[in-house]
């Protein structure tokens, strides 16, 4: 058993005993497994050791256009069952999807493929957000950011959340696109992609951004007096007066009415428990 677990390193005592027994042994899988077991010829597995590059910071929200990127992974297949991946690049203040890569296989090196490509269309942004993905935590995607002088940002292990925008995008990208088409080539799928992201920029309105398409408002923002740039977007922090609800100042005038009401009702209350008071010492 030695000098097969020898020759054929990486088998279990399963197969071991399967090749003894085409040899003439007798023994059944029970006794093999124990002098497997005793002779120690277990095999380890070979377990890839993930590298996490967070380091304990949380992103902090974009506050103009091209100031945070965000990148994450999808995958699909195609009709004869071939999977395909697709990295998605996303402007985290105006909510452009800037790109979207489809291939069969998607490497640290193709991601750097994609931002160069970004990167003479728009420039480079301030800071970059991905995942703990091996793809991202390469030595060509350091190397890159590195010699770009980009501040590549990882979000916490396990926290998808940290990477809201671009996971935001992936549901939409999934219910109206990946799920409405069945796509039969990897090119035919690359067409489709590229219309619906365009379409997605350019023709569907986004409830964030006050009802306008991302190219709108990447437009608006863009401006030199910045007007518009900030025009419906919810913010929970300010109250916003919208015409036919009450002013400031009928709201104040309100106030001072219920606290009179309320001072003339506690006057009535004290009368009456004064008035109590005298008729039970009186009794």
């Amino acid at each position: 058993m030695r000098a097969k677990a020898a020759q054929r390193r990486r088998f279990g005592y399963r197969r071991l005993g399967i090749v003894l027994r085409r040899e003439g042994w007798a023994d059944n899988h029970k006794r093999v497994f124990r002098i497997y077991q005793e002779e120690g010829l277990q095999v380890k597995r070979r377990i890839k050791k993930r590298t996490t590059k967070w380091r304990g910071e949380k992103p902090a929200a974009a506050q103009r256009p091209n100031q945070r990127w965000s990148l994450d992974f999808m995958s699909d297949q195609l009709a004869d069952g071939r999977r395909f991946r697709l990295l998605n690049v996303v402007d985290d203040f105006t909510r452009e999807c800037l790109a979207v890569e489809v291939d069969t296989s998607l490497t640290g090196q193709r991601v750097t493929r994609v931002l160069e490509r970004l990167r003479a269309l728009r420039g480079l942004p301030e800071r970059l957000v991905s995942d703990n993905g091996p793809e991202f935590t390469g030595q060509a995607v350091d190397s890159w950011a590195y010699q770009h002088g980009v501040h590549w940002q990882f979000i916490e292990p396990g926290k998808p959340v940290q990477n809201a925008y671009v996971e935001s995008f992936n549901g939409k990208f999934r219910d109206e696109c990946l799920n409405e088409h069945w796509f039969e080539q990897l090119e035919q799928a690359r067409v489709i992609v590229e219309e619906w992201r365009r379409d997605y920029n350019e023709e569907r309105p986004h409830s964030s951004l006050g009802q306008r398409t991302p190219r709108e408002f990447a437009l608006a923002a863009a401006a030199p007096s910045g007007a518009g740039g900030e025009e419906g977007l919810n913010n929970n922090n300010q109250q916003e007066y919208k015409p036919g609800q009450d002013s400031p100042k009928l709201l104040s005038n309100q106030w001072g009415q219920v606290n009179e009401t309320s001072t003339k009702h506690s006057d009535r209350k004290s009368q009456i428990h004064q008035f109590n008071q005298q008729q039970f010492i009186a009794w």
